[in-house]
């Protein structure tokens, strides 16, 4: 009997060995991003987004950013609010995109970088939220963010930039990631919905499990998750998981070859987002991992609030969501 397992690797296999080798060598995809959108330039981008939705020209935040990026030659460091302002009003006098973008060359190219890493964090969605009463919930239709901070609400954390940092055990290699300190047993949150692809041990990451979102372009890997207690109970690979679900508990498992062994000194998630344009580049040489810094900046201001089982010590979402 195959199980939801080994389903989506059955599947890849198959369009795999129906490609003919040639096409294959052929495909023109994005193979490096560097993403260094300041958390400042996405909550004004997404905020005019938001607005705009009750306005006859609607705006679109990726494209906005894309504009910014390739006007700018992807250099962030003298961005100003000012500049998506003023983007905005010239789109909302009637001036469009595609006119002021003509002479832009890279403007293409960062708006498909761009929609890989952004594409899931904004649109239509419903959620519960307290009645009137306040003893029970309703369903409220909204437009927005729809993507979590994978730390829980009122659990406490810090980090920095540490992406492209040295890392040392068994060869030595950069960061790909942002590790974020706190304390043992604190739920990480599914960032965005999606489905499983990777749960167990892995020398480096400890306990760590991988989800890849729904439009296939992200892949987003949680690692050091809690020794004997990792996961969500009854968590699997092939699972459905949507956005703000809890899916494991913050730890320090990893760097051995013995499972369920802390060897990190240090409590910490380590949290990163793989892109994926051609599955060729999934688990090989050539895989693209972005630095989430100033994304998980951004996603506190979004954190899905959970509630303790006390028998189980197991932890789940509050409020749910529906996409």
């Amino acid at each position: 009997m195959i199980t939801r397992k080994f389903i989506f690797p059955l599947l890849l296999l198959a369009v795999m060995r129906c490609a003919p080798l040639q096409a294959l060598a052929e495909k023109d995809y994005i193979k490096w991003v560097d993403f260094n959108v300041p958390k400042d330039a996405m909550v004004t981008a997404i905020s005019l987004d938001i607005e705009s939705q009750e306005k006859d020209i609607k705006l679109n935040f990726i494209e906005m950013l894309a504009y910014l990026a390739a006007k700018n030659g992807n250099n962030f460091k003298g961005y100003k609010k000012s500049q998506l302002i003023d983007l905005a009003k010239k789109l909302e006098s009637g001036k469009t995109m595609a006119e002021l973008t003509e002479k832009l060359k890279q403007y293409s190219y960062f708006l498909e970088a761009y929609a890989a890493v952004l594409s899931g964090f904004v649109g239509d969605y419903e959620i519960e939220v307290p009645d009137e009463s306040g003893d029970g919930v309703v369903w409220e239709k909204r437009y927005g963010v729809k993507v979590f901070s994978p730390i829980a609400k009122t659990f406490p954390y810090s980090h920095y930039d540490d992406f492209g940092s040295k890392r040392t055990y068994g060869f030595s290699r950069p960061h790909l990631g942002n590790d974020l300190m706190g304390q043992v047993g604190t739920p990480i949150i599914a960032v965005e919905s999606g489905i499983i692809e990777a749960m167990g041990w892995n020398m480096y990451g400890g306990w760590r499990i991988g989800i890849r979102s729904h439009d296939a372009k992200r892949y987003y890997y949680y690692a050091h998750l809690r020794k004997g207690f990792p996961y969500k109970l009854d968590l699997e690979v092939g699972d459905v998981i949507k956005a703000g679900d809890v899916i494991g508990y913050l730890g320090r498992t990893g760097y051995s070859r013995k499972e369920d062994t802390n060897n990190i000194k240090t409590a910490h998630l380590h949290f990163g987002m793989q892109l994926i344009f051609d599955e060729s580049q999934k688990e090989s040489n050539n895989e693209i991992w972005i630095d989430v810094y100033e994304i998980v900046k951004f996603l506190d201001r979004y954190r899905s609030e959970t509630i303790k089982d006390p028998e189980t010590k197991d932890y789940t979402r509050v409020y749910n969501i529906k996409e």
